[in-house]
């Protein structure tokens, strides 16, 4: 039986307004300078511990977690479900699931949060299980992540792949064992996806379909 393992952000929804605004919201309330939205695209993917060390260009980890304490504040009111499910994501997922495949969520988003979104746009009977970091951002780096899922729930790696839309989906995945697909729709670029070495690449849902169409194991 095969298993398929998709992040979240980038990869079955579009969260690019509720995460860059809230973004912008705890940096604004730090009284730091506060990029433009078009400029800030390339924090969707990796986990906030990351996004904010480079923002605020620090290693102090309580400035860092002070600044997830003030992006919360506004994403788990508001920013959560400023947020678009991508079209074709269900068919997909029900495809796949029809096949006889196994569904979790792998993301860097504290795994509560990661519910609620899959919860709202009516993908949680699709997935078994959502697996994400904790609040404290505990197993906030995705290597960790993905091994974890892959303990907890005694699966064959060789039996895996994992599906993202950013490098830390197919290094996580890499480290791991796992086989890789990257996806073009998301925030990563092709040149991203070619040089974390992932081992398919699609630009489409359509060819993201055909390909898992295509490659079932026995």
């Amino acid at each position: 039986m095969r298993t398929l393992l998709f992040d979240l952000d980038g990869t079955l929804t579009d969260p690019f307004v509720g995460i860059v605004t809230s973004v912008q919201y705890a940096l604004e309330k730090l009284g730091r300078d506060v990029p433009p939205a078009k400029d800030l695209a390339f924090i969707i993917g990796p986990p906030l511990t990351e996004t904010f060390r480079q923002l605020l260009n620090t290693e102090d980890e309580e400035l860092i977690l002070e600044c997830i304490r003030l992006y919360r504040e506004r994403f788990t009111t508001v920013g959560l479900y400023e947020n678009e499910r991508y079209e074709g994501i269900i068919e997909l997922l029900q495809a796949a699931k029809d096949r006889g495949d196994r569904l979790f969520v792998c993301t860097s988003k504290p795994w509560v949060y990661a519910e609620k979104i899959i919860a709202h746009f009516e993908m949680d009977g699709l997935f078994e299980k959502t697996y994400g970091c904790e609040l404290d951002m505990t197993r906030g780096n995705k290597v960790d992540l993905l091994a974890y899922l892959l303990e907890q729930e005694s699966l064959d790696a060789s039996h895996c792949i994992m599906i993202g839309d950013r490098k830390h989906d197919i290094i996580a995945a890499k480290e791991n064992g796992v086989e890789s697909i990257g996806v073009l729709w998301g925030y990563g670029s092709e040149e991203e996806m070619a040089d974390c070495g992932a081992d398919t690449v699609v630009s489409s849902r359509e060819e993201l379909a055909a390909h898992l169409a295509d490659t079932l194991v026995a």
